[in-house]
């Protein structure tokens, strides 16, 4: 039978398509060997384990020669005549086994001998180390308890094709110990950031991902259709106005941490299903959520990494200060050296911003827009250091407080760290009257052509006359809060499976 190249060590060879149609022959032939000896892998339901390879590990002056049962899948083997060495990995890490024809026998060692990398076995023998100091298992009983039968890559580790890694994440968290220590990372993060909340006294809920409408924010949505019902539907775009029915309901402080849906282009940023937080306080304003927010921010960022300062993609962000406060109009003045306080005509406006080189946007062109604008295209790059950028124009904040005596202007700010956002909040909106009217004229620049404008929800509006009470809300992107505490390029990184092109299997 022609050998498995991938029985011994990893080798630096190229696979071409023809030798990889030959190992998996390979490793077939061996199934239906075991098949026809009546040893077939694949009947095994269950393995009783003592311990794994970190157990080994944390308490080896406690285990030292003394029996162990583990289980994982061979990452390496080199078998040495009547001898070998092999490593399993399990969920926990790595651990090397020795296994010679003496303790097993020489069937059992002959079975040995044809397991491939990437097979899954159970190994009971005792703990010791070998000359080299490394904690191993001198087995005395191995089997197989489950059968690779396609080989693992050898060059997956730093592959340029990161698609082909996204892809087949599976095997992407078996050859990369980071990527599986990032979605380690990942889980910590969010099961902090619900204690977080939950020791400040907020209610984690679930709301609806399927709606009759699309709101909340300013997206393009997915729709579907619900079958029975024969109507359209609207995967959620944001999960805020349910969030806030239930403030009128008489929970006083809510959050959600769930996915949301969002039709849009797909870089190192985007992704068109994402993790969004949600989180709403009766009796508070934006101050209280930019308070709650750099705490947020500052206390999981101690937590995960142990430290306030970290470094994302070569650059230091202290997140230990007191995070900057800026008006939008004053960030543009900064940046720009444009003076919206001096600029008050629609007219002026776009003559500003074609002053610095912008294109007017021919359904986006009041003075609100094009703050708007300018702030997104110059100045929101410039914000690298924690920074909450506040009062937007009304044109694009349907769901912010007006600022007292400046009602062009909203209660609301959003968060950039490394220029980008990072979360965006509001003093809430719950004049039932006002938001009547801001919903009509997000009909209007549909009806425009802005197919990211948002809808009329009656249902809201006549929550709204019920009584909303003073409330904060902010949301945050939590793949993106995820890049930034593990040093991540792009939020495919974070995102276990991310949205991909079909391809030909």
């Amino acid at each position: 039978m022609e050998k498995d190249n991938q029985n011994n060590v990893e080798e630096e060879v190229e696979l071409t398509q023809e030798d990889f149609n030959k190992l998996m022959k390979v490793r077939l032939d061996k199934l239906e060997a075991l098949r026809a000896e009546g040893k077939d892998p694949f009947e095994i339901t269950k393995f009783d384990r003592t311990h794994t390879t970190s157990q080994i590990k944390d308490n080896y002056d406690e285990l030292e020669n003394k029996d162990v049962t583990i289980a994982g899948r061979i990452m390496s083997k080199r078998v040495m005549g009547k001898a070998s060495f092999c490593h399993i990995q399990d969920g926990d890490g790595k651990m090397q086994l020795y296994v010679s024809i003496n303790d097993l026998g020489e069937d059992s060692y002959k079975h040995f001998k044809e397991y491939d990398i990437g097979d899954f076995i159970g190994v009971t023998g005792f703990v010791f180390k070998t000359k080299t100091e490394e904690i191993s298992v001198h087995a005395k009983e191995v089997t197989l308890l489950s059968k690779s039968l396609r080989p693992l890559p050898e060059k997956f580790h730093g592959l340029k094709d990161t698609d082909l890694r996204y892809r087949q994440r599976y095997v992407d968290l078996i050859m990369n110990p980071e990527v599986k220590d990032t979605f380690l990372k990942r889980i910590q993060i969010t099961k902090e950031i619900r204690n977080f909340l939950d020791e400040r006294g907020y209610k984690e809920v679930e709301t609806p991902i399927l709606n009759t409408i699309s709101g909340g924010a300013s997206a393009r949505p997915f729709i579907t259709h619900h079958n029975s019902l024969d109507i359209d539907m609207y995967l959620r775009i944001a999960t805020e106005l349910n969030l806030k029915r239930l403030i009128v309901g008489g929970l006083d402080k809510v959050y959600e941490l769930g996915r949301v849906f969002r039709n849009e282009g797909m870089d190192i940023r985007h992704n068109p299903e994402f993790t969004s937080l949600e989180f709403y306080a009766s009796y508070e304003n934006i101050e209280d959520m930019m308070n709650i927010t750099e705490e947020m921010f500052r206390t999981i960022c101690k937590k995960v990494t142990g430290k306030e300062v970290i470094t994302y993609q070569g650059t230091e962000i202290d997140l230990s200060k007191p995070f900057k406060r800026v008006r939008m109009i004053d960030a543009i003045k900064d940046a720009t050296g444009l003076d919206f306080d001096k600029i008050t005509t629609d007219e002026e406006a776009q003559e500003a911003l074609k002053s610095i080189g912008l294109e007017i946007n021919p359904i986006k062109k009041t003075r609100g827009d094009i703050i708007a604008q300018i702030a997104d295209e110059k100045v929101e790059e410039t914000l690298i250091q924690p920074t909450f950028m506040y009062e937007y124009p009304i044109e694009n904040s349907p769901l912010a407080k007006k600022v007292p005596g400046n009602p062009m202007f909203t209660q609301r700010f959003e968060l950039f760290i490394d220029g980008r956002e990072y979360g965006n909040a509001f003093s809430e909106l719950n004049d039932p009257i006002d938001q009547r009217e801001r919903f009509l004229n997000e009909i209007k620049n549909r009806e425009n052509g802005d197919d990211e404008a948002g809808m009329m929800d009656d249902d809201f509006i006549r929550a709204l006359e019920i009584g909303l009470p003073p409330t904060g809300g902010c949301g945050i992107g939590i793949d993106r809060f995820i890049m930034l505490l593990t040093d991540a390029p792009s939020i495919r990184d974070v995102i276990l499976f991310p949205t991909m092109k079909p391809e030909d299997l």
